[in-house]
Protein backbone atom coordinates (compact mmCIF):
# COMPACT_ATOMS: atom_id res chain seq x y z
CA UNK A 1 0.00 0.00 0.00
CA UNK A 2 2.84 2.33 0.44
CA UNK A 3 3.72 2.71 -3.16
CA UNK A 4 0.06 3.57 -3.73
CA UNK A 5 0.65 6.36 -1.14
CA UNK A 6 3.45 7.66 -2.54
CA UNK A 7 1.56 7.99 -5.94
CA UNK A 8 -1.37 9.68 -4.30
CA UNK A 9 1.09 11.61 -3.02
CA UNK A 10 3.04 12.71 -5.92
CA UNK A 11 -0.18 13.28 -8.09
CA UNK A 12 -1.49 15.28 -5.25
CA UNK A 13 1.85 17.69 -5.21
CA UNK A 14 2.12 17.62 -9.18
CA UNK A 15 -1.44 19.16 -9.43
CA UNK A 16 -0.45 22.41 -7.05
CA UNK A 17 -3.99 21.30 -5.04
CA UNK A 18 -1.84 21.60 -2.13
CA UNK A 19 -1.51 25.21 -2.56
CA UNK A 20 -5.00 26.01 -2.21
CA UNK A 21 -5.30 24.26 1.47
CA UNK A 22 -1.78 25.93 2.15
CA UNK A 23 -2.80 29.62 1.32
CA UNK A 24 -5.72 29.12 3.80
CA UNK A 25 -3.90 27.92 6.76
CA UNK A 26 -1.00 30.79 6.66
CA UNK A 27 -4.22 32.64 5.67
CA UNK A 28 -5.63 32.09 8.72
CA UNK A 29 -2.34 31.25 11.05
CA UNK A 30 -1.85 35.04 10.44
CA UNK A 31 -5.70 36.21 11.66
CA UNK A 32 -4.93 33.63 14.59
CA UNK A 33 -1.88 35.31 16.09
CA UNK A 34 -2.14 38.98 14.62
CA UNK A 35 -2.43 39.87 18.19
CA UNK A 36 -0.32 38.33 21.71
CA UNK A 37 -2.03 36.11 23.52
CA UNK A 38 -1.24 32.96 25.98
CA UNK A 39 0.04 30.32 23.86
CA UNK A 40 -2.42 27.06 24.66
CA UNK A 41 -5.99 29.28 23.66
CA UNK A 42 -4.07 30.51 20.67
CA UNK A 43 -3.64 26.76 19.74
CA UNK A 44 -6.64 25.64 20.83
CA UNK A 45 -8.68 28.00 18.69
CA UNK A 46 -6.25 27.00 15.79
CA UNK A 47 -7.01 23.51 16.05
CA UNK A 48 -10.85 23.99 16.30
CA UNK A 49 -10.98 26.48 13.25
CA UNK A 50 -8.28 25.07 11.19
CA UNK A 51 -10.79 21.84 10.57
CA UNK A 52 -11.89 23.11 8.02
CA UNK A 53 -8.87 23.29 5.97
CA UNK A 54 -7.74 20.03 7.04
CA UNK A 55 -11.15 18.92 5.63
CA UNK A 56 -10.56 20.97 2.20
CA UNK A 57 -7.00 19.24 2.07
CA UNK A 58 -8.57 15.99 2.64
CA UNK A 59 -11.01 16.98 0.19
CA UNK A 60 -8.82 17.78 -2.38
CA UNK A 61 -6.47 14.61 -2.22
CA UNK A 62 -9.37 12.39 -2.89
CA UNK A 63 -10.31 14.64 -5.97
CA UNK A 64 -7.17 14.61 -7.58
CA UNK A 65 -7.35 11.19 -9.09
CA UNK A 66 -10.39 10.63 -11.97
CA UNK A 67 -12.27 7.55 -11.51
CA UNK A 68 -10.86 5.79 -14.53
CA UNK A 69 -7.48 6.77 -12.48
CA UNK A 70 -9.01 5.37 -9.15
CA UNK A 71 -10.48 1.80 -10.95
CA UNK A 72 -6.47 1.32 -12.54
CA UNK A 73 -5.24 2.33 -8.98
CA UNK A 74 -8.15 -0.38 -7.37
CA UNK A 75 -6.94 -3.04 -9.92
CA UNK A 76 -3.03 -2.59 -9.74
CA UNK A 77 -3.37 -3.03 -5.64
CA UNK A 78 -5.35 -6.12 -6.07
CA UNK A 79 -7.87 -5.08 -3.68
CA UNK A 80 -10.37 -2.45 -3.64
CA UNK A 81 -10.29 -1.61 -0.19
CA UNK A 82 -6.23 -0.85 -0.40
CA UNK A 83 -6.76 2.12 -2.81
CA UNK A 84 -9.59 3.59 -0.77
CA UNK A 85 -7.00 3.43 2.92
CA UNK A 86 -4.31 4.59 0.77
CA UNK A 87 -6.07 7.70 -0.02
CA UNK A 88 -7.32 8.01 3.83
CA UNK A 89 -3.77 7.50 4.65
CA UNK A 90 -1.69 10.43 2.20
CA UNK A 91 -4.60 12.74 3.40
CA UNK A 92 -3.28 12.01 6.94
CA UNK A 93 0.35 12.52 5.76
CA UNK A 94 -1.28 15.87 4.29
CA UNK A 95 -2.43 17.04 7.59
CA UNK A 96 0.07 15.82 9.60
CA UNK A 97 2.22 18.12 8.09
CA UNK A 98 -0.12 21.38 7.85
CA UNK A 99 -0.42 20.43 11.92
CA UNK A 100 3.16 20.73 12.06
CA UNK A 101 3.48 23.75 10.25
CA UNK A 102 0.19 25.34 12.39
CA UNK A 103 2.58 24.21 15.92
CA UNK A 104 5.89 25.18 14.68
CA UNK A 105 4.92 28.59 12.88
CA UNK A 106 3.47 30.43 15.88
CA UNK A 107 7.16 29.10 18.00
CA UNK A 108 8.91 31.16 15.29
CA UNK A 109 6.91 34.78 14.53
CA UNK A 110 4.39 35.13 17.84
CA UNK A 111 5.33 33.55 20.98
CA UNK A 112 9.24 34.54 20.75
CA UNK A 113 9.90 31.67 24.14
CA UNK A 114 8.78 28.28 24.01
CA UNK A 115 5.65 27.52 25.83
CA UNK A 116 5.77 25.44 28.31
CA UNK A 117 5.87 21.48 27.70
CA UNK A 118 2.41 20.64 28.87
CA UNK A 119 0.90 23.42 26.77
CA UNK A 120 2.91 22.65 24.06
CA UNK A 121 1.41 18.77 24.28
CA UNK A 122 -1.97 20.05 24.62
CA UNK A 123 -1.84 22.04 21.44
CA UNK A 124 -0.21 19.26 19.27
CA UNK A 125 -3.02 16.83 20.80
CA UNK A 126 -5.58 19.44 19.64
CA UNK A 127 -4.60 20.01 16.57
CA UNK A 128 -4.40 15.54 15.85
CA UNK A 129 -7.97 15.90 17.13
CA UNK A 130 -9.10 18.44 14.49
CA UNK A 131 -6.99 16.54 11.40
CA UNK A 132 -9.07 13.74 12.61
CA UNK A 133 -12.32 15.40 12.36
CA UNK A 134 -10.86 17.33 9.37
CA UNK A 135 -10.18 14.29 7.06
CA UNK A 136 -13.79 12.27 8.26
CA UNK A 137 -15.52 15.58 6.81
CA UNK A 138 -12.96 15.87 3.90
CA UNK A 139 -13.59 12.39 2.59
CA UNK A 140 -17.05 12.73 2.70
CA UNK A 141 -17.43 15.79 0.71
CA UNK A 142 -14.83 14.33 -2.01
CA UNK A 143 -15.93 12.93 -5.70
CA UNK A 144 -16.43 9.19 -4.83
CA UNK A 145 -19.32 10.19 -2.34
CA UNK A 146 -20.47 14.09 -4.01
CA UNK A 147 -19.62 14.11 -7.44
CA UNK A 148 -21.13 17.69 -7.68
CA UNK A 149 -18.18 19.75 -6.74
CA UNK A 150 -21.08 22.79 -5.60
CA UNK A 151 -22.54 20.44 -3.59
CA UNK A 152 -19.31 19.22 -2.42
CA UNK A 153 -18.17 22.37 -1.42
CA UNK A 154 -21.46 23.37 0.08
CA UNK A 155 -21.09 19.87 1.98
CA UNK A 156 -18.04 20.56 3.65
CA UNK A 157 -18.38 23.83 4.45
CA UNK A 158 -21.98 23.61 5.57
CA UNK A 159 -20.97 20.39 7.78
CA UNK A 160 -18.14 22.47 9.48
CA UNK A 161 -20.62 25.31 9.92
CA UNK A 162 -23.16 23.10 11.93
CA UNK A 163 -20.81 21.36 13.87
CA UNK A 164 -19.71 24.58 14.96
CA UNK A 165 -23.36 25.58 15.60
CA UNK A 166 -24.10 21.95 16.86
CA UNK A 167 -21.28 22.63 19.44
CA UNK A 168 -22.87 25.52 20.95
CA UNK A 169 -25.96 23.50 21.91
CA UNK A 170 -26.23 21.28 25.32
CA UNK A 171 -25.86 18.23 23.47
CA UNK A 172 -22.74 19.83 21.74
CA UNK A 173 -20.14 17.76 24.20
CA UNK A 174 -21.27 14.65 22.84
CA UNK A 175 -21.16 15.15 19.26
CA UNK A 176 -17.86 17.20 17.73
CA UNK A 177 -17.14 19.02 20.78
CA UNK A 178 -14.99 22.23 19.00
CA UNK A 179 -16.47 25.19 20.96
CA UNK A 180 -16.21 23.21 24.64
CA UNK A 181 -12.94 22.53 23.98
CA UNK A 182 -12.51 26.13 22.98
CA UNK A 183 -14.27 27.54 26.14
CA UNK A 184 -12.49 24.96 28.61
CA UNK A 185 -9.11 26.10 27.26
CA UNK A 186 -9.88 29.74 27.45
CA UNK A 187 -11.59 29.30 31.14
CA UNK A 188 -8.29 26.94 31.87
CA UNK A 189 -10.46 23.66 32.55
CA UNK A 190 -9.31 21.57 29.07
CA UNK A 191 -7.79 18.75 31.78
CA UNK A 192 -10.78 18.43 33.50
CA UNK A 193 -12.68 17.58 29.91
CA UNK A 194 -9.82 16.52 27.67
CA UNK A 195 -10.51 13.01 27.93
CA UNK A 196 -14.23 12.85 27.26
CA UNK A 197 -13.79 15.60 24.42
CA UNK A 198 -10.97 13.44 22.86
CA UNK A 199 -13.18 10.46 22.99
CA UNK A 200 -16.50 12.20 21.36
CA UNK A 201 -13.99 13.59 18.65
CA UNK A 202 -12.60 10.41 18.04
CA UNK A 203 -15.81 8.59 18.02
CA UNK A 204 -16.95 11.10 15.37
CA UNK A 205 -14.22 11.04 13.55
CA UNK A 206 -14.01 7.25 12.63
CA UNK A 207 -18.05 7.20 12.26
CA UNK A 208 -17.89 9.66 9.66
CA UNK A 209 -14.29 7.59 8.41
CA UNK A 210 -16.45 4.24 8.20
CA UNK A 211 -19.08 6.06 6.74
CA UNK A 212 -17.01 6.77 3.76
CA UNK A 213 -15.17 3.45 3.56
CA UNK A 214 -19.02 1.80 2.98
CA UNK A 215 -20.01 4.23 0.81
CA UNK A 216 -16.70 3.31 -1.44
CA UNK A 217 -17.74 0.13 -1.78
CA UNK A 218 -20.14 0.96 -4.48
CA UNK A 219 -18.24 4.50 -5.90
CA UNK A 220 -14.93 4.04 -7.11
Amino acid sequence: MIPLVRFKLAAYTRSHRLLQPVIALFAMLAIFYSSPGPALPSYSDSAALLIVVFAWAARSLLDTEPPTQRLISMTAAGNPGREVASGLVAAFAVNLGLAAIAIVAPLIIRFGVLPAPGDLARGVGLHLLGVCVGIALGALASAPILPSPATSLVALFGGYTAMLLLSLTPIGSFLVPIMPWMRATNSGRLDEVLLPIAAATLLWSAAGVLAYLRLRRSRP
